[in-house]
């Protein structure tokens, strides 16, 4: 692996960095898995909203089922040299029944309100515990920026 180059971050940085990928990025993977089916991965739009990522696809989607019956994901944004994986439980909101604000947030974000389509759609919210964010291999130890939902500094 070449790592000419690579300045490893102290742990305030990345949270910083962390914080302003997940306020400006688009796409996020989505994590799942069902204990009779396995694992699940797909990719969602999402927002931000300081403490929890939003995302919305459909009320029967593989996504919405697998998080019913295992709340428990892993969100990882799609670049794989500046790593950020997120952890936590996530949360279905029925698309008549979400926060306005969230909903408005996302609306928003994409010129998309899902609350108007025809069909079911469920948000979902997942508040991170834990999260690993690092550039290449200098940045593998510490790696992780925040344990048990606070972030590391």
């Amino acid at each position: 692996m070449e790592t000419t180059g690579i300045v490893r971050r102290r742990a305030a940085e990345r949270v910083r960095d962390t914080l302003h990928r997940l306020a400006t990025e688009r796409d996020v993977w989505v994590s799942t898995a069902h204990p009779d089916h396995g694992p699940h991965q797909v990719p969602l739009w999402f927002s931000w909203d300081g403490q929890a990522v939003w995302m919305c696809t459909g009320a029967t989607s593989v996504t919405a089922r697998n998080v019913r019956d295992e709340p428990r994901v892993r969100l990882s944004l799609p670049d794989t040299f500046d790593v950020v994986l997120l952890q936590g439980e996530a949360e279905c909101f029925p698309d008549q029944e979400v926060a306005e604000s969230a909903a408005r947030a996302f609306a928003d974000k994409f010129g998309w309100d899902p609350r108007t389509e025809e069909g079911s759609f469920v948000y979902l919210r997942v508040v991170p515990r834990t999260v690993r964010a690092w550039r290449g291999e200098p940045e593998l130890r510490g790696r992780v920026v925040m344990r048990d939902g606070m972030w590391l500094e």
